[in-house]
């Protein structure tokens, strides 16, 4: 490319436009061809001798960018959807557990999202209240699963599930007063969730593959069926949770600290693995 072709010399650039006006201005009405064609030539050296001083040493390798910092690449539609839908469900999720489903106004959730947007991917307030109950049960079943229930004993397996689960009550309680408002509504709306039934048996199929597996050790008793094996981990893992004020204000505990919560899910995997292990 030709020196300074790029319009990077901003002053050379000025002086060619310059001149290029004054060759072709009226003043060179009726002048001789010869002479305008020496005079052009004279015109182009000087032109050429004021490019010249005004163009711009290249960059040396010490002065030029390393690499060149590329753009993220786009979302597809697909993934700008979910971010779309998951930004929607955050603001409902806390509408929905400060206020309820009855309390919970769309409006309300529209000023900090757009009403708009709700009603394109939902078609009213209740829809919307099953697509956060939804979340909230595959979030707490997603969790379950990444659970190493492989090493060790069945019993040490069993006790990593169960300390899991009391701190992911504590950490989510989002999911506990989601529960609990539900049960107000006699599951009439988890009932109206296809699919979700299954989805939460994932948590009954891992604990069955832990009981099979200390029974064969010899750990475990016989006779324990993992849904009353769920039923009791998640009721002492709910409770400090769903009842945390109540309790403070009576017994003066904090149940929320982070050594509380750490005491918490030691005592409830003792109390389970003490009604699992078989006896002498």
């Amino acid at each position: 490319m030709p020196e300074g072709a790029d319009g990077s010399t901003d002053d050379g650039a000025a002086a060619i436009a310059q001149n290029r006006g004054k060759t072709g201005s009226g003043g060179n009405a009726g002048r001789p061809r010869r002479e305008m064609a020496l005079s052009s030539s004279a015109e182009g050296r000087a032109t050429r001798d004021v490019f010249m001083s005004a163009k711009v040493a290249p960059l040396s390798k010490s002065d030029a960018p390393s690499e060149i910092a590329a753009k993220p690449p786009r979302r597809s539609r697909a993934e700008s959807r979910e971010q779309a839908i998951n930004q929607i469900i955050d603001i409902a999720t806390n509408e929905f557990v400060e206020k309820g489903l009855a309390g919970a106004r769309i409006d309300e959730i529209a000023g900090k999202a757009t009403k708009r947007k709700i009603y394109y991917y939902f078609e009213g307030k209740d829809e919307l209240y099953r697509a956060v109950l939804e979340r909230a049960y595959t979030r707490v079943r997603e969790s379950e699963a990444h659970v190493d229930i492989e090493s060790g004993t069945a019993a040490e397996a069993l006790h990593r599930l169960i300390e899991h689960d009391v701190h992911y009550h504590a950490r989510h309680p989002e999911l506990v007063r989601l529960v609990m408002n539900e049960n107000i509504h006699r599951a009439e709306h988890l009932k109206q969730i296809t699919g979700l039934p299954q989805g939460n048996r994932r948590v009954i199929d891992i604990l069955q593959t832990i009981i099979t597996r200390g029974q064969n050790e010899g750990l475990f008793r016989d006779g324990i069926d993992p849904v009353d094996l769920h039923f009791n981990l998640t009721a002492l893992s709910f409770y400090n949770v769903s009842n945390q004020f109540t309790f403070a204000h009576n017994f003066g505990v904090d149940m929320t600290s982070d050594e509380a919560i750490a005491r918490r899910a030691v005592q409830v995997a003792d109390i389970i693995l003490a009604w699992v292990t078989k006896k002498d």
